[in-house]
C-alpha cells in the first residue's frame, strides 16, 4: 500500500455493499458490517500479531456504533490489556463476593411515603474502590457473566426483602434491573421462581425493570418469559420509557405494570417544551392504560411540582434521596415524611 487512504476506500466499499437488504425467504434482512484493519509491517510482521491487532480495531469499530471501520493504533493494545485485566478481576469478583447493592428510594409524591426502592449494583474493587455499573456491566454482557451476576442480584434482593419484612418494612417493593441477555434465556423465569421459593420472598414485592429495546429484539421469546413471570406474581416495568423504540404494540403484547419516565426528559422539563409534551403523553398513556408511572431523575421542587400536576404519582431522584447503602436506607426509612408537600 502506498497510502492508507486506499485501505479506507476498500473498507467503505465493503460497508456500502451491505447497505441494500438481503432477501431471504421473502424477508428483507439488513446486515451491518464492522471492520478492523492492521497494516504490514507497521502493525505487525507476523500473521498472529496482525490478526490480533485487526481484531482490536474491529471491536473498537463495534463500540463506536458498528457499521464502520477502524485502523489499528497502539492505544488499542493498551486498552485491550486494560480490558483483559478488568475481565479477569470481574471473574474473581463473583467468586469472592465483591459485589454489593445500593438502594434508591421511590417515593409517593402526594404523601412523601417511600413505596419501594431500586436496587443498584456496585463493585467494591480491591484496588480501584467502588465501581459503578457503567464500568463493568457491558463487559459482563460481552463475556457471558451477566446471567450469573444478574441472578446474584435477584437472589440478594429477595433475601433483603424477606429480612426487611421481618424487621417491619412489609410494604416495600424492590425494582431490579435485568439484562436482555437474561430475558431471552428460556429458563430465566424458572430460575426466578426457584429463587423466590428458596428465599421465601413475596413475588408481588419484586419488580423487574426492562429497557424498551430488549423487549423487541426477541419478541416471541421475551413475551413468553414475561408471561410466566407475571403468572409467578412478579411485576414488570419498562425502564427509560420513551428513549427507545417506543412501539405501543408491546404495551398490549407484554404484561407491563409500570412505565418509568427517563431522567433525560425530566432533566430539562421546566424549559424544554418537547420534554414537557413527551412527559405529559407518557403520564396520560400510563394512566389511561391503568399503568403506574414513575419519574426518575427528579432533582428539585419545581420538577416535582410539574410532574405531580400532570398526574405522575411516583418519583425517585436526588431531590428525595441518592442511592445509599442498606444501613443508610434503614435509617432513612425511619424518617416520618420524605419531601412531601406537608414536610
Amino acid at each position: 500500500l502506498d497510502d492508507d487512504r486506499y485501505v479506507s476506500i476498500v473498507a467503505q466499499k465493503l460497508i456500502d455493499s451491505f447497505k441494500q437488504p438481503i432477501n431471504l425467504k421473502e424477508r428483507d434482512i439488513m446486515i451491518t458490517i464492522s471492520i478492523g484493519i492492521s497494516i504490514f509491517p507497521r502493525h505487525g510482521t507476523d500473521t498472529e500479531t496482525l490478526l490480533r491487532n485487526a481484531d482490536s480495531a474491529m471491536y473498537r469499530a463495534k463500540k463506536e456504533g458498528r457499521n464502520g471501520y477502524r485502523i489499528y493504533s497502539e492505544d488499542l493494545t493498551e486498552r485491550a490489556v486494560e480490558r483483559l485485566a478488568i475481565e479477569m478481576d470481574l471473574r474473581c469478583a463473583l467468586a469472592e463476593q465483591q459485589f454489593q447493592l445500593h438502594f434508591q428510594p421511590q417515593v409517593c409524591m402526594n404523601s412523601g411515603r417511600i413505596v419501594g426502592v431500586e436496587a443498584l449494583i456496585r463493585w467494591l474493587h480491591p484496588d480501584e474502590g467502588l465501581l459503578y455499573p457503567n464500568r463493568f456491566i457491558s463487559l459482563a454482557e460481552e463475556i457471558g457473566l451477566i446471567e450469573e451476576i444478574g441472578l446474584w442480584v435477584i437472589h440478594s434482593c429477595c433475601q433483603k426483602l424477606v429480612e426487611w419484612k421481618q424487621a417491619g418494612y412489609e410494604d416495600l417493593s424492590m425494582a431490579i434491573n435485568i439484562s436482555g441477555r437474561q430475558l431471552v434465556d428460556e429458563k430465566f423465569a424458572d430460575k426466578v421462581r426457584d429463587i423466590i421459593q428458596e428465599t421465601g420472598c413475596e413475588p408481588g414485592s419484586i419488580e423487574l425493570e426492562i429497557t424498551e429495546g430488549y423487549l423487541i429484539q426477541h419478541p416471541d421469546r421475551t413475551a413468553t418469559q414475561c408471561a410466566v413471570l407475571r403468572q409467578i406474581g412478579v411485576h414488570l416495568a419498562i425502564d427509560d420509557f420513551g428513549t427507545g423504540y417506543s412501539s405501543l404494540t408491546y404495551l398490549k403484547q407484554f404484561p407491563i405494570s409500570k412505565l418509568k419516565i427517563d431522567y433525560s426528559f425530566v432533566r430539562d422539563i421546566l424549559d424544554d417544551h418537547n420534554d414537557q409534551a413527551i412527559t405529559r403523553a407518557i403520564i396520560a398513556l400510563g394512566n389511561s392504560l391503568d399503568l403506574t408511572v414513575i419519574a426518575e431523575g427528579v432533582e428539585n421542587e419545581k420538577q416535582k411540582k410539574f410532574l405531580q400536576a400532570e398526574g405522575c404519582k411516583l418519583a425517585q431522584g436526588y431531590y428525595f434521596a441518592r442511592p445509599m447503602s442498606e444501613k443508610a436506607l434503614l435509617e432513612y426509612l425511619q424518617k416520618p415524611v420524605h419531601r412531601s408537600d406537608s414536610g
